[in-house]
């Protein structure tokens, strides 16, 4: 009998439980397309497989990927009942308010929303709260929990006749796999050793007893040998001093009690108040031996500070899911983005047919989005990664008469939570997030008092656009509207009622830093290209920050980055901009950076500037000599990696594995040093290298590892990165637990480090 909860429902793990029982449901698609397929969740708890169905009335694709024929469950972002209508180029999808018999499932990545219908309401509603569970389940995971999981995954992945056991052949296959360095005959005789009862195969925990054995690690044994008594644990005393002197950390008796509760797992080591070799070695690669610093998982900077002192989280296009040109424009764009923090949204507005608005890149052949759609969307998700508030940049091309219409779709959806006059009572100073938690700021232009409607100028993004076909089309355009002016001198009307919902974010030309100090108020806010931005970096750096303490600024993507690539937003950060508007569907370097920066202040989107760039009397210039007081030095020891995934384009398992070393900062502190490769060490490579960084201004340093794979001939293929503030670092011996490209857990997959930072002597 299954197990039910409140309400008569089953509770979540019953839910898990039938998942692992084929169910048939129908995949749908655009245009009323319908698939009938069998889905079910393997043993391992973490792959939703699929396969279609004997009698489908609907044929299956004859092009499928096999990597398609399955599903992560740590890929899934959210799953929830919904409402389902399929378009011809699309299918819609609404949080159903009630029972349903179909859900939906977005994910981490881009891989499409998966939009399944069931024979009934209570098998859709199985699957949401399983899938659910899993989720949760992860969120509160101990490393000891992690570990397991991980073998039990691989275990189960290696069980093809489900037995729940494994043979020496489907062993050592599996051990191979993952790439541990072992000889076949070696395998053998631990396996034999692991099989307790001789009778042939290994059931989950004996396995487990034997991988552990394997893997064992001698450059962690070293450390702890270090630090361990002569009965070969770590007394209260001895944790003490590995705390204190090597890890920088509180090391009181309360923090070493619960280090050794926690992490133990020898019960008569755990009585005497000890840690063995094991728990040290899960202590290493838990949260309190990670690089990063999970007490800044909370908001602890001062959040009651004008908005101009902040770094925020900013999206560039946020419509788009691919290219500048003629990629599909979605709401699911504005969904990902919020999600991952981003609390600065782009709206470029057109006139749409029917009188309703439309959002999609101007003068190119990107697909076209409701702007009705859009706002439903926002506001639905809006606060639900960050309370702080969100800004939507509106790029209006409208006429009158549809701008009336986005202003009243705003009030209607958005309501209360526009931001208003009464929220910043004060203009000459910039409000703080704290101040307008919940509250949405509307970003365009707006005209002068009493004015009910009037010309104002065309701030077109998508005119700098460096592509042929779209300067075609746009000179087009121009002579067919006989328009004279220059583009960027074009001059649209401007709606009283659009304008009037405009307050702390208003649109302003930047002319020059003298001409914003003489004539613009704190909530003028000007866009200012990649270019341009770089140009006044180089030669006006320190009146940059300075115009930067006082007011917004954007920095929006060169033309040329048709392919959605992204600029590189330390260059800015370290001017104190604080809007760096990033293509958040790219993965790439400078995403990993964005992603770290804002990892930290609870991910709520929002970062304090450091004090020398947002204090009105201090006065520096990041292009020039900064004062010797800021100065440190960074040592970075890679010691070691430890199961590295397998390169994607290599035709042997195993990796020939380097680490790159990068610090973005101040220009004077961008730097990046590497190891040596090493040949076959996917699973455990050793390297003990040694790396200096001189810092000039260490508060604006990002510091980001990334591990390639050694190729000749080709691109080194990217096997795991992690990027983080300087000021978010852990000293001591740290692990530093490795994300994919677009920021997945690539656990167990990590690099051993030991970081110092120090004041230079002198």
């Amino acid at each position: 009998m299954a197990a039910t909860g409140h309400g008569g429902q089953m509770d979540g793990e019953a839910c898990v439980q039938a998942m692992m029982t084929e169910t048939i449901m129908t995949k749908l698609r655009a245009g009323k397309k319908k698939f009938k397929r069998s889905y079910r969740l393997q043993k391992d708890r973490e792959t939703i497989v699929y396969s279609p169905t004997r009698h489908s009335a609907v044929p299956e694709c004859t092009k499928r990927l096999p990597a398609e024929l399955a599903y992560d469950v740590s890929n899934i972002l959210e799953v929830f009942l919904s409402t389902l209508t399929s378009r011809s180029s699309r299918v819609d999808r609404e949080k159903a308010v009630g029972p349903s018999n179909s859900f939906s499932i977005s994910y981490k990545d881009h891989t499409p929303t998966l939009d399944l219908i069931c024979t009934s309401p209570e098998t859709a509603q199985i699957w949401v709260r399983g899938i659910q569970h899993l989720i949760l389940s992860r969120t509160g995971e101990t490393i000891v929990n992690k570990k397991e999981r991980w073998i039990a995954e691989y275990f189960h992945a290696a069980d093809k006749n489900q037995n729940e056991r494994l043979d020496l052949k489907e062993a050592t296959s599996l051990l191979k796999r993952m790439d541990v360095p072992i000889s076949g005959q070696h395998i053998k005789d631990r396996f034999l050793e692991a099989d307790k009862n001789g009778n042939g195969d290994l059931d989950l925990e004996e396995f487990g007893q034997l991988y552990r054995e394997l893997t064992h690690r001698q450059e962690v044994e070293d450390v702890f040998s270090r630090f361990a008594s002569p009965q070969g644990v770590m007394t209260m005393q001895d944790l003490h001093n590995f705390l204190t002197q090597e890890q920088k950390s509180q090391g009181d008796a309360e923090t070493c009690k619960r280090i050794i509760n926690t992490y133990e797992q020898i019960s008569d080591v755990k009585a005497s108040d000890s840690l063995s070799l094991q728990g040290f070695t899960l202590y290493l690669e838990s949260k309190d031996g990670d690089i990063y610093n999970h007490a800044h998982d909370q908001v602890y900077h001062d959040m009651t500070q004008p908005l101009s002192h902040y770094f925020i989280a900013s999206s560039h296009n946020t419509y788009l899911l691919e290219d500048q040109l003629r990629g599909p424009s979605s709401k699911e764009g504005y969904v990902r983005a919020l999600q991952k923090g981003s609390r600065f949204l782009e709206l470029d507005c057109w006139d749409g047919d029917g009188g309703e608005p439309v959002i999609y890149h101007g003068h190119t052949l990107t697909s076209k989005v409701l702007f009705k759609d859009v706002i439903e969307a926002i506001n639905e998700y809006a606060f639900k990664a960050s309370p702080y508030p969100i800004f939507l940049s509106l790029e209006n091309h409208c006429s009158v008469e549809q701008q009336r219409t986005m202003s009243a779709h705003m009030r209607r959806i958005l309501g209360s939570q526009l931001c208003t006059d009464a929220d910043t009572p004060n203009p000459a100073v910039l409000p703080s997030p704290d101040s307008l938690k919940g509250k949405i700021i509307i970003k365009n232009k707006k005209l002068p008092p009493d004015v009910l409607e009037d010309e104002v100028s065309d701030e077109d993004e998508a005119a700098e656009i460096e592509d042929p076909e779209v300067q075609a089309r746009m000179q087009a355009e121009k002579e067919k509207r006989r328009k004279e002016l220059e583009k960027k001198k074009k001059r649209i009307k401007l709606a009283k009622e659009l304008s009037d919902l405009v307050n702390v974010s208003q649109a302003k030309h930047f002319h020059s830093f003298q001409h914003s100090q003489e004539n613009d108020r704190a909530c003028h806010m000007s866009s200012i290209t990649e270019n341009k931005a770089l140009d006044l970096i180089k030669h006006q750096a320190g009146d940059f920050i300075n115009h930067n303490k006082r007011q917004l600024v954007k920095i929006y993507p060169a033309g040329g980055r048709v392919d959605s690539s992204n600029m590189d937003p330390h260059l800015f950060w370290a001017a104190g901009c604080q809007i760096v508007a990033m293509n958040y569907q790219t993965p790439c370097d400078q995403m990993d950076l964005n992603l770290g920066r804002f990892r930290q202040n609870g991910g709520c989107g929002y970062v304090l500037k450091p004090e020398a760039i947002r204090k009105d009397y201090l006065k520096i210039d990041t292009s020039k000599a900064i004062p010797a007081k800021y100065k440190r030095t960074l040592t970075v020891k890679v010691i070691s990696s430890f199961q590295l995934p397998s390169p994607s384009e290599k035709k042997t398992s195993s990796a020939d594995p380097y680490v790159k070393v990068q610090i973005c900062g101040i220009p004077a502190d961008c730097k990046e040093q590497r190891t040596e490769w090493k040949r076959n060490s996917g699973f455990h490579a050793v390297w003990n290298e040694e790396m200096t960084f001189p810092l000039a201004l260490p508060d604006l340093a990002m510091l980001r590892f990334e591990v390639k794979d050694h190729d000749s001939m080709t691109a080194s293929d990217m096997l795991g990165q992690f990027a983080l503030p300087l000021d978010s670092v852990k000293q001591g011996y740290r692990h530093i637990h490795l994300l994919d490209k677009r920021g997945g857990d690539l656990s167990p997959a990590s690099l051993l480090v030991h970081i110092s930072l120090q004041t230079p002597s002198g």
